[in-house]
């Protein structure tokens, strides 16, 4: 005899309690645990978000976010990804402003900073759900490597290291970020 396992939606993880210490992302219905970043990575999200916040603010594009925002990317099953920094257009932010609950949608822009519990399987299938969901750029940053990798809704993808420049590409147009930069905090 089997017993069938109720999924979990957006909403369902949305109202249960927090849990000190512990976030967990959504993937088919089915709670993933997501394990605490470690102190040089969150320097280099830090970084990241302060270079993207300037320019947004600056330009009044939208929203830039640090890690933590939780964005609904599938629904039936549902998936909620948990990005260490994204971007929202204006234009993709629902009328009345940011919701109280999840994002409702996908970020224009999604920086995953890989931590070396990631698997390069679960990296590839976070990228996949952002850009599924119309995400339209997902930055890798590999903090071993000193280098970005940018994958684009187009399916294309390249490689940045600390020789060159982020560009904000159709997303944030004139946004320049010096690879060295994001990882000068670090040694």
């Amino acid at each position: 005899m089997s017993v069938e396992q109720k999924l979990v939606t957006a909403q369902d993880l949305w109202e249960m309690p927090e849990v000190p210490g512990k976030r967990f992302e959504l993937v088919d219905g089915e709670l993933v645990e997501m394990p605490g970043a470690g102190g040089a990575h969150l320097v280099i999200v830090v970084a990241l978000f302060k270079l993207l916040d300037e320019f947004v603010r600056a330009r009044d594009l939208g929203y830039a976010f640090p890690d933590g925002l939780s964005f609904v990317v599938a629904r039936d099953p549902d998936r909620v990804r948990i990005p260490d920094g994204s971007f929202v257009s204006w234009e993709r932010v629902p009328e009345g402003g940011p919701p109280e609950g999840y994002w409702p949608d996908a970020p224009d822009l999604a920086i995953e900073v890989v931590s070396p519990h990631d698997h390069a399987s679960e990296l590839q299938e976070k990228v996949q759900d952002y850009l599924g969901a119309g995400t339209q750029a997902v930055w890798v940053v590999w903090p071993k490597l000193r280098s970005v990798t940018v994958h684009r809704s187009d399916g294309s993808s390249r490689s940045f290291d600390i020789h060159n420049e982020l560009d904000g590409g159709d997303v944030l147009p004139g946004l320049r970020i010096p690879v060295a930069a994001i990882f000068e905090s670090v040694s």
